[in-house]
């Protein structure tokens, strides 16, 4: 085992030599995430919030949703542009798996924030105590067969650490199209009917975790298929929110 260890180590010190790490936003070598572009992070202030589909300056009048978005609350960390949104893209297109954990750590920081202020149903709009699980928006099986991994699995489970709250893989996808390239109508046809939950939820108190939020449609696929399953009302969080 120290031999592996010691083995590992000098692999790793090799790789660095040929690849060097560098800066998802600058791309300057030393740290996936340098201070300056840290410190340049578009952080979306939770108190002026919309309480419903996280968009940032939405608390009084939100021009991103009209009240019918799915989940009791949703939490978006960071406004997505710039470094947020290759944050994002080199995690599950470059296959830079060393971001989950600095996914997960932004998405914490804005859920600690957000627990300060009220969803639309008068409670916190997050709170860990009030809380049974953690899951996440699945890859379709095209996408996990394509990638080797799921993503936002990745991000969930380091997210599940930094709160202390159990993980609950319970979604599956197993066909969609990518999204990307749709407008909001077609993002909802697209996912209708493509998610489900495996398990009886029986009034479980779940947070559902995705990367992007644009029109909601994977969140809104997410939490209808929760809700047929028995769980309760659903909070959602995202990396980002596009607005």
């Amino acid at each position: 085992m120290r031999i592996a260890g010691i083995a590992r180590r000098a692999a790793d010190a090799f790789a660095e030599g040929l690849w060097p790490t560098r800066c998802v936003g600058c791309e300057q070598p030393g740290e996936l995430l340098c201070d300056e572009c840290r410190s340049a992070l578009p952080w979306v202030e939770q108190r002026l919030a919309c309480p419903s589909c996280g968009a940032p300056y939405g608390f009084l009048t939100c021009t991103e949703c009209d009240g019918t978005w799915l989940p009791r609350a949703t939490v978006a960390a960071l406004d997505f542009r710039g470094t947020p949104a290759r944050m994002a893209t080199c995690l599950k297109d470059a296959h830079e798996l060393r971001l989950a954990p600095v996914l997960a750590q932004a998405m914490a920081c804005a859920l600690e924030e957000a627990s300060a202020w009220p969803a639309r149903d008068g409670a916190p709009r997050f709170s860990p105590a009030d809380l049974d699980a953690i899951c996440f928006v699945p890859a379709t099986a095209a996408a996990y067969a394509r990638r080797g991994f799921d993503h936002m699995e990745l991000v969930a489970r380091e997210l599940s650490l930094e709160l202390g709250v159990p993980l609950a893989d319970v979604l599956v996808r197993p066909t969609a199209r990518d999204q990307r390239d749709l407008g909001r109508a077609d993002r909802e046809r697209n996912l209708s009917g493509t998610m489900r939950a495996l398990d009886d939820l029986g009034g479980a108190r779940l947070l559902l975790v995705d990367d992007v939020a644009t029109t909601g449609a994977s969140l809104a696929e997410g939490t209808r298929a929760l809700l047929a399953r028995g769980a309760a009302p659903v909070t959602a969080c995202v990396l980002a929110r596009v607005w």
